[in-house]
């Protein structure tokens, strides 16, 4: 055990010492342009901001027009996740997204496990993760009312305006797992575990606080730097589990590193597991533009993806897009399905840890359903055939 250990330490100490000569901790060639770690958003906001949404959960249907009005400008522009999907102003969201949530669960509550904040090309983010809780006493999108305690898991940014009001909501929460919960699973079974996701595993996820800016740019950067080797992997010359344990991307994940992906997917635990558990299948699956970073970004851009949330706040770094992955379904067996050859694009979002030096967690809420739809599979309607069998 203590052999163990040291071994342990000396490889942290070896990839800190990496991540630094890459440039994590310099100045030289930055992936993170468009972050402004220096104005990072007050205690003020981020409180009031906390607040907001967890009155908007406590209030329920009977509060709902005073909450989300506390909460949100009239045009607040609404992204949520497949069947919710957009929704152009407040009124709308309320009716589309909110009403139904509280119908389903009246004794609703809101639990937020991380809550971070910066700037990102001149717009005042916080990000949330975390679940709703409640008793599914109707049904909801279709699923089944359970008459149990349902755990709605959610990764959710906000767009603030100069007086801290949401002027846009993008709410990726994770329908397929209710499903789950209510004993209805349309799909192949997970490779990886699914089970509620717990919080950090230091438990200082909610930054109500600003934190040290060099070590939020520092974090963002290493989760970047990280995303770069994906990229750059030579996927058609070189896909393996093999090779996937041997690239770059080793450089930056912890030994113990957990992957915490959406229903469907499930969660594991090392880099073996993740590799086996999520990453050659998906990439297997799924052939996205492969070139130099910058390339690959173009590329995404050319096809409508992208980031809109880049940001680092202490040791937490959050990237996201709608959507953030272009593709195309080349591959057979994500999730069981044969390859389609049709064109996706995927609705993410990433909260990463970072903890002694390298990316310890990473949370991935993905909008599985709207993926689904793309392939010509209609998990909804999957599931009531199922119900009804």
């Amino acid at each position: 055990m203590q052999a163990y250990a040291m071994d342990l330490l000396h490889t942290l100490a070896e990839s800190v010492i990496k991540s630094r000569r890459m440039g994590i901790n310099g100045d030289k060639d930055m992936l993170s342009d468009g972050f402004d770690a220096e104005a990072t958003p007050d205690a003020g906001i981020r409180a009031q901001v906390h607040q907001k949404l967890t009155f908007l959960a406590e209030a329920g249907a009977a509060g709902l027009p005073t909450s989300l009005s506390t909460l949100a400008a009239p045009d607040c522009e609404w992204r949520a996740a497949h069947p919710m999907n957009a929704a152009q102003g407040t009124a709308l969201a309320a009716d589309r997204i909110w009403s139904p949530l509280f119908a389903a669960f009246p004794d609703l509550e809101r639990r937020d496990t991380i809550l971070v904040a910066g700037r990102f090309q001149g717009k005042t983010l916080v990000a949330a993760l975390g679940h709703y809780c409640g008793t599914m006493t109707r049904d909801w999108l279709g699923i089944p009312a359970t008459g149990k305690t349902v755990w709605l898991r959610y990764g959710e940014v906000w767009q603030l305006d100069g007086d801290g009001r949401a002027v846009q909501a993008t709410l990726l929460w994770d329908v397929l797992d209710v499903m789950r919960q209510a004993g209805l699973w349309p799909l192949a079974p997970s490779l990886g575990v699914e089970a509620t996701w717990p919080g950090p595993l230091t438990a200082d996820g909610l930054r109500l606080s600003p934190s040290n800016p060099r070590e939020g740019r520092e974090s963002l950067e290493q989760t970047l730097r990280m995303h770069k080797t994906l990229a750059e992997f030579d996927d058609p010359g070189s896909l393996s589990h093999e090779a996937l344990m041997a690239m770059p991307q080793r450089d930056h994940w912890h030994p113990k590193m957990m992957w915490y992906g959406p229903a469907g997917i499930g969660t594991t635990r090392g880099l073996d597991g993740f590799v086996d558990g999520h990453q050659l299948p998906f990439r297997i699956a799924f052939h996205r533009p492969q070139g130099s970073f910058d390339a690959v970004m173009a590329e995404r851009a050319r096809n409508g993806a992208g980031h809109y949330i880049r940001i680092g706040d202490g040791p937490y770094s959050v990237t996201g897009g709608w959507p953030s992955v272009y593709a195309m379904h080349n591959g057979a067996g994500f999730c069981g399905l044969p390859a389609t050859g049709k064109p996706v694009f995927m609705r993410v979002m990433d909260f990463y840890l970072h903890h002694q030096g390298l990316i310890r967690e990473n949370w991935v809420p993905i909008d599985m359903l709207h993926l689904f739809g793309q392939m010509g599979v209609d998990l909804l309607a999957r599931m009531v055939r199922q119900k009804v069998n």
